[in-house]
C-alpha cells in the first residue's frame, strides 16, 4: 500500500508559491497523484470533476477559490458563482462562500492586496476550523456511543466516505471510529462500497487500513444480510446538507441503509459540523439533489461498459434519510437530535 508523504490530508496551501495543491482521489486506491492549482477556474473543475469531495473539504476549497481569484484580481461575483454551481447538495460550500463574501464586503475599501490577504486569512480559517470540529464531534459521539453499548468492543458500519479524506482532517463519521479505535474499542468497520463512484471500497477502506483500523469492505447490497446475522451493532455516516427537522442528505444508498438499520433494530447515527446544518430548509423534501452524469453507472473507471446499448439511466448523487430513522446527529456544538 502506497503510504501518503505526511498525515492524511487531501487540501493544503502553499505558502511559497501560493498555490493549493489537491490530493487527486480519482486515482486512490491506486496511486497519489497530487495537483497544484492557481486560478478559481481549475478548481471550480476540480470540485465538480470530484478532485476532491466531502461537504466540509468541498466548501474549504471553494475558500482558497476565492483567495486565488483575489490573487489575480479577478471579478468577486463571477468567481462566487463559479465556484457555487459546482455541486448544489454540499450546504459547506454555500456556508464557506458566505463566510468569504462577508470578509468581501467588509473590505470594499481596501486594495486588492489587502483584500487578498484577508481572504487568505479566512480561508485557513475556515479550514482550521473544520479540523478542530472534526475533532470535538468525534470526541462528543464516541462518549454518546460508548455510554449507549457499556464500552464493549464494536462492529460498525459506515456507508460513502467521511474521513480525512473529506473533511479538513480527521474526519466526521470516520473520526468517531478513530476515536473509538484509540480506546480500542472498534472490532471491525464495514464499509459499504458506495456505488456508482465506490467513495466506500476506493476510499473509506483504503483510508482505515491506512490508519491501522480493521475493516471489512461489502458490497452495497449486503447491509440486510449482515444486520439480520447482527453482525452490525451501529451505523454512522456523514452528511451533504441537514435540514431544520434533522432529516440528513448523504450520499446515494445511505437511506436503505437507514430502513434496514432501523428494521433490525440498529442504531443510525450522522457526525457533520454545525455548517452542514441548513436551518433555512424545514425538511429534506427541500434539498436540491445532484444529479451525476449517468456515464458513472455504465462504464467503471471510465472504460469498462457494464450495460448494454438501449438502456436508460438515473443517477443522483444523493439521497436524504428522515430523521425518525437518525438516533442522533453529532456536531461540535452537542447532539442534534
Amino acid at each position: 500500500m502506497q503510504k501518503l508523504k505526511k498525515n492524511l490530508e487531501a487540501i493544503s496551501w502553499d505558502e511559497d508559491k501560493e498555490i493549493v495543491r489537491l490530493l487527486d482521489q480519482r486515482d486512490l486506491p491506486y496511486k497519489e497523484t497530487w495537483i497544484e492549482i492557481d486560478n478559481y477556474h481549475d478548481l471550480a473543475k476540480a470540485i465538480k470533476d470530484m478532485v476532491l469531495r466531502g461537504a466540509p473539504l468541498i466548501g474549504i476549497s471553494a475558500a482558497y477559490g476565492m483567495a486565488l481569484a483575489a490573487k489575480k484580481n479577478e471579478d468577486f461575483c463571477v468567481a462566487d458563482q463559479a465556484l457555487r454551481e459546482t455541486r448544489p447538495t454540499a450546504v459547506n460550500l454555500m456556508w464557506a462562500l458566505d463566510q468569504i463574501q462577508a470578509v468581501i464586503q467588509g473590505s470594499s475599501l481596501d486594495d486588492n492586496k489587502t483584500i487578498y490577504q484577508k481572504i487568505l486569512t479566512k480561508a485557513k480559517a475556515i479550514h482550521q476550523e473544520d479540523l478542530e470540529a472534526c475533532k470535538k464531534m468525534s470526541e462528543i459521539g464516541a462518549e454518546y456511543i460508548k455510554e449507549k453499548t457499556g464500552k464493549k468492543k464494536l462492529r460498525i458500519m459506515t456507508h460513502c466516505n467521511a474521513g480525512a479524506l473529506a473533511t479538513g482532517g480527521y474526519g466526521t463519521a470516520l473520526g468517531v471510529i478513530r476515536k473509538l479505535h484509540e480506546e480500542d474499542l472498534v472490532e471491525m468497520v464495514y464499509s459499504n462500497e458506495t456505488r456508482p463512484r465506490q467513495q466506500g471500497s476506493r476510499l473509506t477502506a483504503w483510508e482505515l487500513a491506512y490508519e491501522g483500523i480493521p475493516v471489512t469492505m461489502l458490497s452495497d447490497n449486503m447491509a440486510a444480510h449482515c444486520m439480520k446475522h447482527k453482525m452490525i451493532d451501529l451505523v454512522i455516516v456523514g452528511a451533504d446538507r441537514i435540514t431544520a427537522n434533522g432529516d440528513a442528505a448523504n450520499k446515494i444508498g445511505t437511506y436503505q441503509v437507514a430502513i434496514v438499520a432501523k428494521h433490525h433494530d440498529v442504531p443510525f447515527f450522522v457526525a457533520a459540523p454545525e455548517s452542514t446544518i441548513d436551518r433555512s430548509l424545514a425538511s429534506g423534501d427541500l434539498i436540491p439533489i445532484e444529479q451525476r452524469n449517468v456515464s458513472e453507472l455504465h462504464t467503471i473507471n471510465g472504460d469498462l461498459v457494464t450495460a448494454s446499448s438501449g438502456v436508460d439511466f438515473f443517477n443522483p448523487g444523493f439521497d436524504v434519510t428522515p430523521n425518525e430513522l437518525i438516533e442522533a446527529i453529532f456536531t461540535e456544538k452537542g447532539i442534534f437530535k
